[in-house]
């Protein structure tokens, strides 16, 4: 699915997204908005939920969305009522998901650096399976479970060392990755867990990294997963489920992404006939192309070498296109009707910008290069910013976060208020 699916633009030159004008949105709410989705939302989930049943394996397969990707409650919410799993990093994600609604059954806990603290909150919560992602680890949850006097579900996190083909920053299934455990160290890692007597053995986790647009790389560390099931199997370690991560990328630019279907059949290929309960871990291509920021222009610069548009957005919004230099399309939200061409489309634009912010940083940019025909005031659209955006989010340079917006149909749900700059420091204090 692209951004394309979600937003169109209206006779009048206006863009929309499902039934509700942007630039009602904008005036409603302000700028920067995030903007969702609900329809987007439901139907990327239904890509996965219909592949697995074209493949017969829906009644014992659990997608879990990674809340990492777009931790909003809103957001968590639909997936919830749609019945989704959830794959969680932290204790707050954790507390997120259970004030969202989400089945505490349904959550896989992954993560290198679990607490103590974060561990008994899960046990308490009583979610379905702990992703180990350490031989530290595993004796920690051992001995937490045991204070507790339970049994801790768990499955190892298992490094099949192989190439996601990928940005560096999000691979993570090569042997220099900080994830999980070493393919040749994990055999002896189940044994030891079966000798703790607090932990339950209930699976295997694979995770090779995101933004995933050759299905190849995952169906290949599955297979290599496989045959250490089957080794674990051979040994009396019986394992109920297969966990095989997330990653699959989206269209922002000019990528040939997979469908759900395209991207699960090498998949699901590899595990055909087996008798385990499937997981999948999918985040960006459930929320990435169900989102987009609003932004306003403020300043126009324009000079001999470089013409600066001057956004009320900055990098503390959209961290991607400053931490990955990453791509995301940047639309004009209204275009005179005179000034369109066939489709809808705008035409050429009189000048080329920078799209930036007002940080102080060089690095603040949202764009480089975009042919815009722009004025001060002018309302743009950032698209397939559901992923990776207002979750990665901050306050620099005391900037208070943008607001939250979820569309379903006609309807306008605000799903986080904008940030006052008084809560900014409402925690610290200035000395006596």
């Amino acid at each position: 699915m692209s951004q394309a699916g979600i937003i169109q633009r209206a006779a009048d030159g206006g863009l929309r997204i499902e039934d509700v004008a942007l630039d009602a949105i904008a005036q409603q709410f302000g700028t920067p908005c995030y903007v969702y989705s609900r329809a987007a939302l439901a139907a990327a989930y239904a890509g996965y939920r219909e592949a697995l049943a074209t493949h017969g394996v829906a009644d014992r397969a659990l997608v879990c969305y990674a809340v990492k990707a777009n931790s909003n409650l809103g957001i968590l919410s639909v997936f919830a009522r749609l019945g989704a799993g959830f794959d969680i990093v932290s204790g707050g994600e954790l507390a997120r998901v259970l004030a969202a609604g989400g089945d505490p059954r349904k959550i896989v806990f992954s993560g290198v650096g679990k607490s103590r603290e974060e561990m008994r909150a899960a046990l308490d919560a009583g979610i379905l399976c702990f992703n180990v992602e350490s031989a530290s680890e595993l004796e920690t949850l051992d001995a937490v479970a045991g204070a507790m006097d339970k049994r801790a579900p768990v499955s190892l996190r298992v490094n099949p060392n192989v190439d996601p083909k990928t940005h560096p920053y999000i691979s993570t299934g090569l042997k220099t990755a900080k994830f999980g455990i070493p393919f040749e160290d994990a055999l002896a890692l189940y044994r030891r867990a079966r000798d703790l007597p607090n932990l339950e053995i209930h699976g295997i986790d694979c995770h090779i990294g995101s933004q995933l647009l050759d299905p190849a790389p995952a169906a290949e560390a599955a297979a290599k997963i496989l045959g250490l099931v089957d080794a674990l199997a051979a040994e009396g370690i019986v394992l109920s489920h297969i966990d095989v991560g997330g990653g699959m990328g989206i269209r922002y630019r000019d990528e040939a992404a997979p469908t759900a279907a395209e991207y699960l059949a090498p998949l699901l290929q590899v595990l055909a006939g087996r008798n385990e309960k499937l997981l999948f871990e999918p985040g960006r291509s459930l929320v990435g192309n169900a989102g987009l920021l609003l932004t306003r222009v403020e300043v126009l610069k324009h000079g001999e070498e470089k013409n600066f548009a001057v956004v009320d957005a900055a990098m503390n919004d959209l961290a991607r296109p400053a931490l990955y230099d990453a791509w995301h399309d940047i639309v004009p939200v209204r275009v005179p009707v005179k000034k369109l061409g066939a489709g809808g489309t705008a035409k050429v634009a009189a000048k080329r910008y920078e799209i930036v912010g007002p940080i102080c940083e060089s690095g603040d940019f949202l764009g480089h290069d975009r042919d815009l025909d722009l004025a001060e005031g002018d309302l743009l659209a950032i698209l397939s910013a559901g992923a990776y955006g207002m979750a990665m989010s901050s306050n620099y340079n005391t900037r208070p976060r943008a607001a939250e917006v979820l569309v379903d149909g006609a309807n306008i749900h605000l799903v986080r208020r904008r940030e006052e700059i008084a809560q900014l420091f409402a925690l610290e204090s200035v000395l006596p």
